[in-house]
């Protein structure tokens, strides 16, 4: 493993989902070590950031969640040191991070995502039920791990699902509810893998459900005919290019009840954690967690 040199594993940061992320990357870090590679964990949040460069650090593992991590500000500061880094440059990991413009780009390269609104203190709340119609999901546009988010039931909530998601990010989307089952797609590299069907015991796939739960059902095989499965990877593919993502993401996809396929966000830097769908989809691919980390690792890169 001596290819790879000397590896940080950037962990933890000033987002919301510091704790998330220091699970990803303590799993990153045991599995690197158990290879033996020579890895070290590096919090952004306790070192400045210019220590990568004087700690000799050849390439980078990013485990960051959210923003300062995902969002293309450290892949940015890598770029700058010549770090070689894994996942998605500056551009698309910015625009993925903001689920407006993402729609935007999609909405224009034909990648079918839900109908949207953008709320803020002016906004006609009752404007927006009548075109987008009940439910409504409420969201930060630059937040992950659902951190933010409601569904809305009922029109007189729907001001107060903004406030919430209000107190994360100015940028708030109203987002219409697609009726049907919860999907996601991990690309890796070239490769779609396998997909996997999320069914929450929650009202929806939120926080709790992802990382504190245990009765969430993860189904891979998904259950989808091998034809739809091939088409909606295909999609999926096409939805990562659109952004100029690179390495690896995990796309969200809500089926209807015609099987359509609705693209909600892409994840640049997805977790890592026991609970995390990458690694399970990985596994549904004949790969192991170890495998997983090396293959992203190896990507690595610059600009």
């Amino acid at each position: 493993m001596s290819k790879f040199g000397k590896v940080g594993v950037l962990l933890g940061g000033h987002s919301a989902e510091r704790e998330v992320s220091i699970n990803s990357g303590n799993a990153v870090m045991a599995a690197l070590l158990r290879q033996g590679v020579d890895a070290h964990p590096f919090d952004p949040a306790a070192q400045d950031l210019a220590a990568l460069a004087a700690q000799g650090f050849d390439r980078v593992m990013i485990s960051l969640h959210g923003r300062f991590g995902e969002d293309g500000t450290v892949q940015g500061a890598l770029d700058l040191m010549n770090i070689p880094y894994t996942g998605s440059g500056v551009m698309a990991s910015a625009l993925a991070m903001d689920k407006w413009r993402t729609k935007l780009l999609w909405q224009a390269a034909g990648v079918p995502t839900p109908d949207y609104a953008l709320l803020d203190e002016h906004t006609d709340f009752d404007a927006v039920v009548a075109r987008l119609g009940l439910p409504i999901f409420v969201k930060p546009a630059r937040e992950g791990s659902s951190i933010g988010m409601s569904k809305v039931t009922k029109a007189e909530d729907l001001r107060a699902a903004w406030e919430k998601a209000v107190e994360f990010d100015a940028l708030v989307l109203a987002e219409k509810f697609i009726e049907g089952g919860e999907y996601t797609c991990a690309i890796l590299g070239e490769k779609a893998l396998p997909m996997i069907r999320l069914i929450p015991k929650k009202a929806f796939y939120d926080f709790e459900a992802k990382y504190l739960r245990d009765d969430t059902e993860y189904r891979v095989p998904c259950g989808l005919s091998a034809e739809l499965e091939s088409s909606i990877q295909r999609m999926a593919k096409k939805a990562f290019d659109v952004l100029g993502c690179r390495g690896w993401a995990r796309l969200d996809v809500m089926l209807d009840a015609n099987d359509k396929p609705y693209f909600l966000e892409a994840n640049t830097s997805p977790g890592m954690t026991d609970h995390s769908l990458v690694p399970m989809a990985a596994k549904a691919a004949g790969m192991t967690f170890d495998e997983l980390v090396l293959a992203i690792l190896e990507q690595a890169s610059v600009g």
